[in-house]
């Protein structure tokens, strides 16, 4: 797996806005620490760490141009809300100009804002890692969750998901299906170790 780290590098300065830029290292630099507390590739969390913001400061209605001129399948809600777009746009991007051809990191940057149910390893990771890393202010209940990262990363999903769904709720916003049907998903899990917990005597 050739990750050209240094290329990557070179374009998040090109390609990002300064606090983006911030952003996305504290992802990579979170991402790692992550791979490293549950036994998961450090190469590949930093590659999808790094990447998965790379189309982020593209303009609407480009990115919308872009997803039809590459032939980039888009659900309604993702039309009406295209900053989602990102995150496809990104995925083609890390394949077509930096050559990443692994499916795991591909799908980490596809559903690094969206989630989606029974994620692998690194895609919790970096759903976790964007939410969580050193320069997020605004998230509520950021000092638990990072800590709650670190013991029970589907927990920390369960929970991020959560806060998400109550704000977008709070504020009127659009929630893509995904986003629920994660939640749901890390819902029943975090209610059946609670169950086991229980009837373990903890």
């Amino acid at each position: 797996m050739g990750i050209k780290l240094k290329k990557i590098k070179r374009a998040i300065s090109k390609e990002l806005n300064p606090e983006r830029q911030e952003h996305t290292y504290g992802v990579a630099y979170t991402a790692m620490a992550l791979a490293m507390r549950y036994d998961g590739s450090l190469k590949k969390a930093e590659a999808a760490g790094l990447l998965h913001d790379i189309a982020k400061d593209i303009p609407p209605k480009r990115a919308l141009k872009l997803c039809d001129k590459w032939n980039i399948t888009f659900s309604d809600v993702e039309k009406r809300n295209p900053y989602l777009l990102h995150a496809k746009l990104g995925a083609y991007y890390a394949h077509s100009v930096f050559g990443v051809d692994d499916t795991d990191i591909l799908n980490s940057i596809i559903y690094h804002t969206t989630g989606r149910p029974d994620m692998s390893l690194l895609e919790k990771i970096i759903f976790v890692a964007d939410y969580i890393e050193p320069k997020r202010a605004r998230a509520s209940r950021l000092k638990e969750l990072r800590k709650l990262a670190f013991i029970d990363i589907d927990q920390a999903i369960y929970e991020i998901t959560s806060d998400i769904l109550s704000y977008l709720k709070r504020i009127g916003g659009e929630i893509d299906p995904r986003t629920f049907r994660t939640y749901e998903f890390y819902k029943q899990i975090a209610l059946k170790k609670q169950a086991e917990g229980r009837s373990s005597g903890e």
